[in-house]
């Protein structure tokens, strides 16, 4: 029951983190290659507010807000400039942020580990089918799967949802109409970067805060993504939680072929569906 657990805890986790990434590409078609970099700088943040605040919840909320804002800044005076280029520019422009977002963490908190301290309320644990779990990696799961349904409300059924659809597929008569194209894509590269701060933020308490975790955790990031389909939200959480599950598996059962079953998986997956595995495959007319 235990690697069951975990396995879903690192799903919902991975969920968060991947969520603002495909949230990004499918709305404004941006490979944001320092999405791993914002994870960790909300990590830090939260770090940081919780240790001077004394609130968890201070901490969660300020990263989020903080690592939002750092989002919308890059997307309006960086990445705006060149949506109309190569993806290649967008690439090297992403790249550069991970290395300045890095310096900038290396500066402010060094480049010891630090370790975020377990808010109280949630440092216990519970006996589940004589399984010990520990509380926090309930509320994880939890709060992974609350934020997917927010997500999906307000992608899905709201005013703001309709209005990010359209200007991704079609910014210029968005433009026409009188919307603030450029006012929308702000907000979802904004509300992207604000989901990798927000997973930085809830995965403070169980891993260990080092600048190092921003190219670790990209690569999770990009699988999961992969698998679930470019863009795909639905199949994001279905491929989080897939690897979740493989990876806690293979912690218990095979600890040191863990990396090797993760990618295998992404090759095969990239060899037979490389639209996704929980993508619709596009049928020609």
């Amino acid at each position: 029951m235990s690697t069951i657990i975990i396995g879903l805890s690192l799903g919902m986790l991975l969920f968060l983190l991947a969520s603002g990434l495909t949230l990004i590409f499918g709305m404004l078609g941006v490979i944001n290659f320092a999405h791993g970099a914002l994870y960790m700088l909300g990590t830090y943040l939260s770090y940081d507010i919780a240790l001077r605040t004394g609130s968890f919840t201070l901490g969660v909320i300020g990263a989020t807000l903080i690592v939002g804002a750092v989002g919308i800044a890059m997307e309006r005076y960086a990445l705006r400039k060149l949506y109309n280029r190569p993806h290649f520019y967008q690439l090297i422009l992403t790249f550069g942020f991970i290395l300045v977002i890095s310096e900038a963490a290396k500066y402010f908190w060094g480049m010891g580990y630090k370790e975020a301290p377990m808010p109280e309320l949630l440092a216990g644990a519970v006996d589940i089918f004589s399984s010990t779990i520990p509380v926090y990696r309930l509320f994880v799961i939890g709060f992974g799967a609350l934020v997917s349904v927010a997500l999906f409300a307000a992608l899905e059924k709201s005013t703001f949802g309709m209005l990010v659809r359209a200007a991704s597929s079609d910014a210029e008569m968005v433009q026409t109409l009188g919307l603030p194209a450029s006012l929308i894509r702000t907000a979802v590269f904004g509300l992207g970067a604000g989901l990798a701060g927000l997973a930085g933020a809830i995965a403070a308490p169980l891993f260990p805060i080092e600048p190092g975790m921003a190219g670790n955790t990209i690569i999770d990031c990009f699988v999961v993504v992969i698998l679930g389909g470019l863009g795909n939200i639905r199949g994001v959480v279905a491929a989080a939680i897939l690897i979740g599950m493989v990876r806690a598996i293979g912690y218990t059962f095979m600890p040191s072929w863990v990396d090797v079953m993760t990618f295998a998986l992404l090759i095969l997956t990239l060899l037979t569906r490389p639209q996704g595995l929980f993508s619709r495959p596009v049928r020609s007319a």
